[in-house]
């Protein structure tokens, strides 16, 4: 089994990449990203006092319709079993609709709930706690008998993310385990800090994934050695 981390763009670093599972979680909508990097006023929960806080910026651009569609493009004929994405609101029928017109059968957006994980510090309406799963698979009678599969997905959004926007590793390991089998290539081609690579050595699977940014390229690689002995480790720079 291996571990293959690969600094660059998926689209210079990626080529040669074939794979069983597209497990992405792609960066979300300017609506989504926009809510981060500024600051709200917050009225206390015990004393009633209004304080500022400051939200953490997300330091990468968001994605729109084209942005889906140029990923979709890439990636739907190099996964050759399921292509499961996470995302907002906002881009969840856009990758839908993206899915289907390439050719796959996409299911109903699957909620991905973090108990916690966003409060609405302004006090002006509901906490957001779900981003959404968008599945597909390919038309083939194989996956037709794939098995029964989870509706939802629900972590306590205090897990193990290292990096803004990541995503809590029981959740991907949960999701690995219902769209891959052990043995399998997965593939994450927006790698962030390694969560799905992380899940997919806890089940067996091989992974290849990139990342752009050098900074996080190297936390990802740093958590992966802290976990794993170097014979399962490869790749980099």
């Amino acid at each position: 089994m291996t571990i293959d981390l690969r600094l660059g763009r998926w689209q210079d670093v990626m080529q040669d990449v074939e794979c069983d599972l597209l497990l992405v979680d792609a960066p979300y909508s300017e609506k989504t990203h926009a809510g981060h990097g500024i600051s709200v006023e917050h009225l206390g929960a015990t004393n009633n006092k209004r304080r500022t806080v400051n939200r953490r910026a997300i330091d990468y651009d968001a994605w729109n319709t084209e942005s889906v569609r140029r990923f979709v493009e890439g990636w739907s004929l190099r996964s050759r079993g399921w292509f499961c994405t996470i995302t907002d609101h906002v881009l969840m029928y856009d990758w839908a609709e993206a899915l289907e017109d390439a050719g796959r059968y996409v299911f109903a957006p699957i909620p991905i709930v973090e108990i916690g994980s966003r409060v609405r510090l302004s006090g002006d309406g509901p906490s957001s706690w779900t981003c959404w799963l968008i599945v597909a698979r390919p038309r083939t009678p194989g996956f037709v008998r794939w098995g029964t599969l989870p509706g939802a997905y629900i972590g306590s959004g205090k897990g193990d993310r290292e990096h803004i926007g990541g995503k809590d590793s029981t959740i991907m390991r949960a999701i690995v385990r219902d769209y891959s089998r052990p043995g399998d290539l997965v593939c994450d081609p927006c790698l962030g800090a390694a969560t799905t690579a992380y899940a997919a050595a806890c089940e067996g699977r091989r992974f290849v994934g990139s990342e752009m940014d050098p900074a996080t390229f190297a936390k990802a690689k740093a958590r992966m050695e802290r976990g794993y002995t170097p014979p399962l480790f490869t790749g980099g720079v």
